[in-house]
């Protein structure tokens, strides 16, 4: 009797809990969303308000990848998957399309797309499916140019899908000495542009960033990874500079470029020979 009554408990403390399942979270959804019994601040929400949280949600994604934070990846995927659901619970509300018509699209976009995989078709490289792939996007789209603008995302990812796409059509570099030779020459064209002599600057700093971007395409390198964690480590740094002049009983502020610049040069052995600055 006894085990039977904490059997029982047992199954009530947990039936509340979230078991994993993809149908129970479209259920979770619908009840945030629900006119009767939802949540404020979930009913209040449209696909333009929440278009930022998609945004950042990704970069949360891709910047917990990373860093290998794969515990804290797991979070990240759950909230990105998150929007999604939110999106399609709305669409569904306005009669739109629902979450199984956008699982539907994708599977039938992968089979489409993969000929290799569920067709007759043959493909025994990455580069080989990436050209299939592009010829059967471009057929779909009945699209004529082999290169175009797309639209919703950052600069650099931008600029190494243009390049990728003229890539395929044969308009790419043959060797690395190439592009490295059109970064100088783009940036020898920014100089004269800073003198006044010929071209707009802005338009010269964008060549320069398209040449470096390229730079990065041919070494295999992905341009936004690559930013992002020179970022980081400049704010690592800096902060273990700022812990170093305080230690020191100082201003950073009231430091001159020199001795900035001593401190930094400071940091930046200490952090080569693996020290820790903070200590």
């Amino acid at each position: 009797m006894e085990d039977i009554d904490k059997e029982k408990s047992q199954k009530n403390q947990n039936k509340d809990s979230p078991t994993g399942d993809f149908e129970e979270l479209v259920g979770i959804m619908k009840r945030l969303r629900s006119k009767e019994s939802g949540c404020p601040w979930d009913l209040e929400q449209t696909p333009e308000t929440l278009a930022h949280h998609l945004l950042e949600e990704a970069y949360e994604t891709v910047d917990s990848i990373n860093r290998k934070d794969w515990g804290h990846l797991k979070e990240e995927l759950g909230d990105l998957l998150l929007q999604i659901v939110f999106q399609a619970a709305i669409a569904e509300e306005r009669n739109l399309f629902d979450i199984r018509d956008v699982i539907r699209m994708i599977s039938e976009k992968l089979i489409r797309r993969h000929p290799h995989i569920f067709g007759d078709e043959k493909a025994e490289t990455a580069e080989e499916v990436a050209v299939k792939w592009d010829r059967i996007k471009r057929e779909e789209k009945a699209e004529e140019s082999m290169v175009r603008m797309p639209g919703g995302i950052p600069a650099l990812l931008a600029a190494i899908r243009i390049q990728g796409q003229a890539a395929s059509a044969g308009f790419d570099w043959e060797d690395i000495g190439g592009v490295f030779g059109k970064v100088n020459e783009e940036l020898e064209e920014l100089k004269c542009a800073l003198q006044g002599s010929e071209g707009s600057i802005e338009d010269e700093v964008g060549d320069l960033f398209f040449a470096v971007v390229n730079a990065a395409r041919h070494l295999g390198i992905d341009p936004e990874i690559s930013l992002m964690r020179t970022c980081r480590e400049f704010v690592e740094r800096w902060e273990e500079m700022e812990s170093l002049v305080r230690k020191a009983g100082l201003d950073i502020c009231s430091l001159t470029i020199e001795e900035k610049e001593e401190m930094w040069q400071t940091v930046k052995r200490k952090r080569d020979r693996g020290d820790d600055c903070h200590v």
